[in-house]
């Protein structure tokens, strides 16, 4: 795997696909700067080696030109985020993009406009990719965000760059992560899969069951595997149609020797509503009108057992309605022996959005070992999948 460590930048000019895909206020400012701070190392290396850095990136879905989602709007913060001034270009190819790179000097930055202002990005375009590969020398991809898309900027411009392309340090640990969780990681392998579906989650657990030692389950989705095994579930959320599944999942792992761990209590209301009033009962016997919305007190200690033991974490969906302050406790005590697990020396990777907004909502997020920036992305890495921006690099 070639990464930015593997070249000296000095007078080469990197063109580099960030994930600068970043929520912004009615006013147009960044309201949060996580994934412009992900790619400030990447950026920096090639600055203190004496090059330059053309960055691309995509912001939301616009159609065609629109100026509410051009990338002058976060000029500003990516200027105070690095620390260096950043110019700026109204258009990402043609004449006017490859005058203002002609013009770069070594230490400068340029952000292109929005690739996503001309279709040929999300089309995989080739032509539109080989314009975009003549602002750069070196082709540098380190927007995991995007590496399941095979858009232009993402796979396709990659080809114009045989020898000189490579991933950024933020790409690169998140490839290093998930192999970790599927390949290299030090056993027991847990991984804790929690939110309201079986049935997006299912081939993440059939993918890694050959890898893991311990599956948590936990969330919405306890409850179509409780009902599989003739469970008293009440109003709880489930997925009559994938029962079977559930079960034949229970099956799988028991076969691979992978130790399944369930709730055996959860904190039961008599309404989806964060007012509700609650009791604690036991998984198997949620009587009518009653629904479990987080985790019981004897299902969090079970959990933390499982969790201190283990040397390699995996952790994807909070084990609760986490936005609802009343049913939170279960993913925040998650989260506190995640915590402990990964001071006391474990490795743990946190993907998914649900959990990365749970782990930055309740402050886990410099106590677990990594937190990954994509979502779509990394469940297709979990799911076995080669992401066609890291099979662009790699080949």
């Amino acid at each position: 795997m070639k990464t930015i460590n593997d070249f000296n930048f000095e007078n080469k000019k990197a063109l580099i696909r960030v994930d600068f895909n970043v929520p912004l206020n009615e006013k147009f400012e960044v309201t949060d700067n996580t994934r412009i701070q992900a790619a400030k190392p990447t950026i920096i290396k090639v600055l203190e080696d004496g090059g330059s850095a053309v960055l691309m990136s995509h912001l939301g879905r616009p159609k065609g030109v629109q100026d509410e989602f051009s990338l002058r709007h976060i000029v500003d913060e990516a200027a105070n985020v690095l620390g260096v001034q950043v110019k700026f270009v109204y258009n990402c190819v043609g004449q006017e993009a490859e005058d203002a790179v002609a013009a770069m000097e070594a230490g400068e930055v340029l952000l292109l406009e929005n690739l996503r202002f001309h279709e040929e990005e999300t089309k995989g375009d080739v032509g539109f990719a080989e314009q975009l590969s003549k602002l750069g020398d070196i082709y540098v991809n380190d927007a995991f965000g995007t590496a399941h898309r095979a858009h232009a900027s993402t796979t396709v411009v990659a080809q114009f760059f045989t020898d000189s392309k490579c991933f950024g340090s933020l790409l690169a640990k998140e490839i290093q992560s998930i192999d970790k969780v599927l390949r290299s990681g030090q056993k027991p392998v847990t991984a804790v899969l929690g939110g309201s579906k079986v049935s997006s989650k299912i081939t993440i657990i059939e993918n890694i069951l050959d890898a893991i030692d311990h599956l948590i389950i936990g969330g919405g989705m306890t409850y179509t595997f409780i009902k599989a095994q003739g469970g008293q579930i009440g109003d709880s959320i489930c997925e009559d149609d994938k029962q079977e599944l559930a079960l034949e999942i229970l099956r799988k792992a028991a076969e691979k020797g992978v130790q399944i761990h369930l709730p055996v209590d959860v904190v039961g209301a008599d309404a989806f509503d964060n007012n509700a009033n609650t009791r604690v009962v036991d998984v198997k016997a949620i009587p009518d009108g009653w629904q479990g919305l987080d985790a019981g007190p004897e299902t969090l200690k079970n959990f933390h057992e499982v969790i201190l033991q283990s040397k390699t974490i995996l952790w994807n969906g909070p084990l609760g309605v986490f936005e609802m302050e009343n049913f939170a406790k279960g993913t925040i005590a998650l989260g506190h022996s995640i915590a402990e697990a990964t001071e006391n020396g474990a490795f743990s990777l946190v993907g998914g959005g649900d959990s990365v907004a749970a782990v930055k909502q309740f402050g886990f997020a410099d106590k677990v070992s990594y937190v990954s920036t994509g979502g779509g992305a990394m469940l297709e890495s979990l799911e076995g999948k080669t992401l066609p921006g890291i099979a662009a690099v790699e080949n």
